[in-house]
C-alpha cells in the first residue's frame, strides 16, 4: 500500500489555533479496493437477508427488498457518521471520510455524497467519479465536491515520527474531558509540528487547550499535552 500512497498528494488546513493540519487524500486505487470490500459486505448481508426471509414467502421477499434498498443507500451513511468516517472497506485500507477542512463529516454531507453515487457511477463503473478524482488534487468524486468531503488516510503521525527528546513525555495521560475526533487530530498534529516551532510558541499554543492542561505545572503545558497525545495514539 505504500506504493499506492506515494501517488497521492497532501494539503494543509490552518486551524483557528494556528496549527497546520497535514492531510493526505487517498487516490482512486485504494478507494476502489475499499469500495469493492464494501460491495462484498453488502452482498453477504443481502444473501443472508433473502435466505432468512424466504421462509415467509412473498411477504418475506417484499421485506427483503426493502431491507436491501435501505442497506444499499444508508450502509455508508451509518458507518461514516457512527464509526468515525470508516466503512468496513475503508477501515481495512486505513481510510476515512471527513469534511475537506479536516473536521468530522456531517450528517447532511454524508447523505449528499452517498446519494450522488448514482451520478458518479455513470456512464459505466464510476466513469464520472473516476474522471472527477483524476482532475482534482484531493481526489474528490462529484459527490465529494458537492458535499465538501474528502477521503483521507488515517495515519497516526505519532507511530511514524514520535518525538523522543524528553523521555518523560512518553508517559500517557488520559484527557480530563471527552475529545471529538477533530480535537484528537489537532492534538496529534500539534505533537508532530513541534520541531518546527520554538519552545515558547509551543507552550503558548498548548495553553490554548484550556481545561486539557489545567493540571499542568507552569512551563509544562506542552509536555502535558504531549502525554495526552500519547494516550490518543494508544500508548496506554
Amino acid at each position: 500500500m505504500a506504493q499506492i500512497k506515494s501517488l497521492d498528494t497532501i494539503y494543509t488546513v490552518n486551524t483557528p489555533e494556528g496549527i497546520n493540519l497535514i492531510l493526505s487524500p487517498a487516490g482512486p486505487m485504494p478507494r476502489m479496493i475499499a469500495w469493492l470490500i464494501d460491495v462484498l459486505v453488502r452482498f453477504v448481508i443481502y444473501t443472508v437477508t433473502f435466505i432468512v426471509l424466504a421462509i415467509l414467502g412473498s411477504s418475506g421477499m417484499g421485506i427483503a427488498l426493502i431491507i436491501t434498498f435501505l442497506v444499499e443507500w444508508f450502509y455508508p451513511v451509518y458507518f461514516e457518521l457512527f464509526h468515525k468516517g470508516q466503512t468496513p472497506g475503508k477501515k481495512s485500507l486505513n481510510l476515512y471520510v471527513v469534511q475537506d477542512n479536516g473536521s468530522p463529516v456531517t450528517p447532511s454531507a454524508s447523505m449528499i455524497r452517498n446519494l450522488l453515487r448514482f451520478v458518479d457511477f455513470l456512464p459505466l463503473f464510476y466513469g464520472f467519479g473516476l474522471a472527477s478524482m483524476l482532475l482534482n488534487q484531493r481526489f474528490q468524486r462529484l459527490g465529494d465536491l458537492v458535499a465538501g468531503t474528502v477521503v483521507l488516510y488515517k495515519d497516526n503521525p505519532l507511530k511514524e515520527d514520535l518525538i523522543d527528546n524528553d523521555q518523560s513525555e512518553m508517559i500517557a495521560v488520559a484527557p480530563v474531558i471527552n475529545l471529538q475526533m477533530k480535537e484528537q487530530q489537532t492534538i496529534l498534529q500539534f505533537r508532530q509540528r513541534q520541531q518546527q516551532l520554538s519552545k515558547e510558541r509551543t507552550e503558548e499554543l498548548a495553553g490554548l487547550s484550556g481545561l486539557l492542561v489545567a493540571e499542568a505545572k507552569k512551563g509544562q503545558k506542552t509536555t502535558y499535552l504531549n502525554r495526552i497525545s500519547n494516550w490518543i495514539a494508544g500508548k496506554r
